[in-house]
C-alpha cells in the first residue's frame, strides 16, 4: 500500500483549488438565483385583445411613412360605414397634417405610435415618456383631442415600456389578428388569414401603405361580417374600468370594477 504525504507546496495548491471550487460555486448559485428572481417577475402584457361575449372586432392601421393610400382607405371605410382606429406616428403627423385631421373628422380614434418609431426598449425613461408626449401634443394640436391609444412601434415592448404607456393614463394595444399586409399577400390569403384567425375582441392590425391593403379592405369587411361581426374602433371595444392581461394579453375587466 502507498502512502501519500502531502507537502506544505501541496497543502497549499490543495487549498487554492478548495478555494477556487468554492468561489465558482457561490458565483453560481448566486447566478442560478438571479435568473429564477428574473423569470418569477411578472410580465406586464398590452392588450392583444379583449375578453368579450359580443361579436364586436376592431380594425387598426399603422400610420408610420407613406400617405398615397390612406384617402382611399378612409373612403372605403366610409362606404363601408366602418370605425377604424389610425395609430399615426408623430414625424408621419408633421408631413400630413390634413391626413390627421381627415382620420379624426371621419370619426375615427387617432392613435399614437409613438414620436419617431423607435424600438422603445432600448430607450431610456425619460425618452420612453417623450415619444409619448411629443406624439400626444402633435396629434392634440390638430384634432383637439390627446390619444389613449398607444401601440409600440414593431410592437416592441417590456414591462418598462408598458408602465410608462399606463403612467401616461394610456392604454398599450397591440393586436391578436396579423393581415401580414406589409408582405404583400394577395387580397384573398388576407381574407382568409383574418377570417381564419378571428374571435370575438379581436384587434385586426393592417398598414395604411400596403400594396394590396385597399384591393382586400372592403372585401376583409364583408367576409367578416358575413360571420357575424360588427366592426367598432378600439376606444368602443375596450371595455371601461381596472383590467388585467392574461398570459395571451387578453383583456379582462376586474370584477370589484364593473
Amino acid at each position: 500500500m502507498k502512502i501519500y504525504t502531502l507537502t506544505k507546496r501541496g497543502l497549499l495548491i490543495l487549498f487554492s483549488c478548495v478555494l477556487l471550487g468554492a468561489t465558482a460555486l457561490t458565483v453560481l448559485i448566486s447566478t442560478t438565483t438571479k435568473a429564477v428572481e428574473t423569470a418569477a417577475e411578472p410580465r406586464d402584457i398590452p392588450i392583444y385583445c379583449v375578453e368579450t361575449d359580443k361579436k364586436q372586432v376592431a380594425i387598426s392601421f399603422d400610420a408610420a411613412w407613406g400617405n398615397e393610400q390612406t384617402e382611399t382607405l378612409l373612403k372605403i371605410l366610409s362606404d363601408k360605414n366602418v370605425k377604424s382606429t389610425f395609430f399615426l406616428v408623430g414625424d408621419w403627423a408633421d408631413k400630413y397634417p390634413d391626413s390627421v385631421k381627415a382620420i379624426a373628422n371621419a370619426g375615427h380614434d387617432v392613435g399614437n405610435h409613438s414620436d419617431t418609431h423607435p424600438y422603445m426598449t432600448q430607450l431610456s425613461s425619460e425618452d420612453k415618456t417623450k415619444e409619448l408626449r411629443n406624439c400626444n401634443e402633435k396629434i392634440k394640436e390638430l384634432t383637439g383631442v390627446a390619444p389613449t391609444l398607444f401601440r409600440p412601434p414593431y410592437g416592441d415592448y417590456d414591462n418598462a415600456v408598458v408602465n410608462a404607456v399606463k403612467s401616461e393614463n394610456m392604454y398599450c394595444v397591440q393586436w391578436d389578428v396579423d393581415s401580414l399586409d406589409w408582405k404583400d399577400p394577395t387580397p384573398r390569403q388576407m381574407i382568409e388569414r383574418i377570417t381564419s384567425k378571428i374571435a370575438p375582441g379581436s384587434i385586426i392590425l393592417m398598414h395604411n401603405g400596403a400594396k394590396n391593403t385597399p384591393e382586400a379592405l372592403p372585401l376583409i369587411i364583408d367576409a367578416v361580417r358575413e360571420m357575424g361581426y360588427e366592426f367598432v374602433p378600439i376606444s368602443q371595444l375596450l371595455p371601461k374600468g381596472e383590467y388585467t392581461t392574461d398570459h395571451e394579453g387578453r383583456m379582462h375587466i376586474k370584477a370589484d370594477s364593473q
